[in-house]
């Protein structure tokens, strides 16, 4: 059973996932398409993919749910955050929906989770699209070091937000009092802290995924990357090319780690031009 909230945009619909309480945004009609956000301090699916949704949405059923401890989904207490409960709950939520193929874009963070469902359950995953992923080993940079041992404040926030994007007007204190107005929201910052602790380089060795069973996959991949990426460094992306035998690169020059905002109207229509081949 799902139903409808009316509050900010973050917040969209419900559904019960394994007896968790999970917000997701499901627009548009056709073959489905699964958005997986990042792990930046106070992300939602929306605040990630607010620039791409509409646009997918106009040939294909776009769903995107706020990952498991993350925006308006449940935090339930105890919960042990790591690849395999995010998987899991991922997977639980494309059952509830009675989903079974989709292609699944997967952003940093969230691209690592792409992987892991496309190599452990290979029979729910038609095509993938990689950004600034996670999910092949490497030492971990200093944007990424601060993004996940982010500690709440106004000045904190303000230099993230500037480690993010490449585009310095896209930037600005407005913008970082509301990021930081919804990493702050009461247990948000509780759940975030215990997901990457120091020292977090165990974070992104936990995140990776066997690269024998990367180079087993034989989906179509498309892989995007920002090449002055300072959070992901673009190696990964060039690796996952190698492993991944039917996949192509796309490198947007100028670009930060924020890809489908600093070139949202490029990638938009990327991504649906591959989803569409």
């Amino acid at each position: 059973m799902t139903t409808s909230v009316e509050h900010s945009p973050e917040i969209a619909k419900t559904i019960v996932v394994n007896g968790i309480a999970t917000n997701y945004h499901d627009q548009g009609d056709g073959a489905p398409v699964v958005l997986i956000h990042g792990s930046g301090p106070g992300v939602t699916a929306w605040a990630n993919w607010r620039t791409t949704i509409p646009v997918l949405a106009e040939n294909f059923r776009v769903i995107a749910p706020d990952i498991l401890g993350f925006g308006y989904t449940e935090r339930p207490d105890g919960v042990e955050y790591n690849s395999a409960t995010w998987t899991d709950h991922l997977i639980g939520f494309l059952d509830a929906l009675g989903l079974g193929r989709v292609s699944i874009v997967g952003n940093s963070f969230g691209g690592s989770l792409a992987l892991r469902i496309a190599t452990e359950h290979p029979e729910r995953v038609d095509r993938l699209v990689l950004m600034g992923s996670v999910g092949v080993p490497f030492e971990i940079t200093d944007g990424l070091d601060a993004v996940w041992g982010f500690e709440p404040s106004l000045p904190a926030m303000r230099k993230l937000l500037d480690v993010f994007a490449y585009d310095r007007t896209l930037v600005n204190d407005e913008l970082a009092e509301l990021r930081l107005a919804a990493a702050t929201r009461p247990g948000v910052q509780e759940a975030f802290s215990a997901m990457f602790p120091a020292p977090r380089q165990r974070g992104v060795d936990e995140m990776a995924v066997d690269e024998n069973l990367i180079a087993g996959l034989d989906n179509e991949t498309l892989i995007v990357h920002g090449r002055d990426d300072q959070v992901i460094p673009l190696s990964n992306s060039l690796r996952l090319l190698e492993l991944i035998t039917n996949s192509q690169l796309h490198v947007f020059g100028r670009c930060g780690h924020w890809v489908q905002i600093e070139h949202s109207t490029r990638f938009s229509k990327l991504v649906a031009e591959f989803l569409a081949e």
